[in-house]
């Protein structure tokens, strides 16, 4: 059946109740349509995503990770997955196109990063940015106390002074 064929069905159809049961039923659709498109505003519009604490945000393209937003936005993975925890989850395999994401809260935004590459150490990524272990597992609370989980392609807060507030 063709849509201009089914189209005219629902017409038909929707012309056999009574007017007022019409009136209530578009209402009805009216207000639905209303609220789906008001959360996907809400959820990922720019316009709607005016949040006061965010110091900058990121619109999600097609074929986005997180580890990729984070090295092309200079944000840690950590930071990243924190600010946006109530929309992204743990994995960050939830993303999808034209999501606003908050790169960072005003006042605890690390921009000083780098890159875990292949072979990478801690001692060495300590070594290069001048920073004391202390200093990275502040900015990176998801390092373990051995820092034997990074892994390639994580992006890491290198800054010389602890960025996040302790809670």
């Amino acid at each position: 059946m063709s849509s201009k064929s089914q189209s005219s069905t629902l017409l038909t159809t929707i012309q056999q109740f009574p007017l007022s049961v019409q009136s209530s039923m578009f209402a009805r659709l009216q207000l639905i349509a209303f609220v789906l498109a008001s959360t996907y505003l809400a959820k990922a519009s720019p316009f709607w995503a005016r949040d006061p604490i965010c110091a900058r945000t990121y619109v999600v393209a097609p074929g986005d990770t997180c580890d990729a937003i984070s090295a092309a936005q200079n944000v840690s993975t950590y930071q990243l997955g924190t600010v946006n925890a109530d929309t992204v989850d743990a994995a960050c395999d939830n993303l999808f196109v034209d999501q606003v994401l908050c790169l960072g809260q005003k006042g605890q935004d690390c921009t000083t990063v780098r890159v875990v590459v292949a072979g990478d150490s801690c001692a060495a990524i300590l070594d290069e940015a001048g920073i004391a272990l202390e200093t990275l597992r502040a900015n990176n609370p998801n390092i373990d106390a051995g820092c034997t989980n990074i892994y390639p392609g994580e992006v890491l807060c290198t800054s010389n002074v602890p960025v996040y507030e302790t809670q």
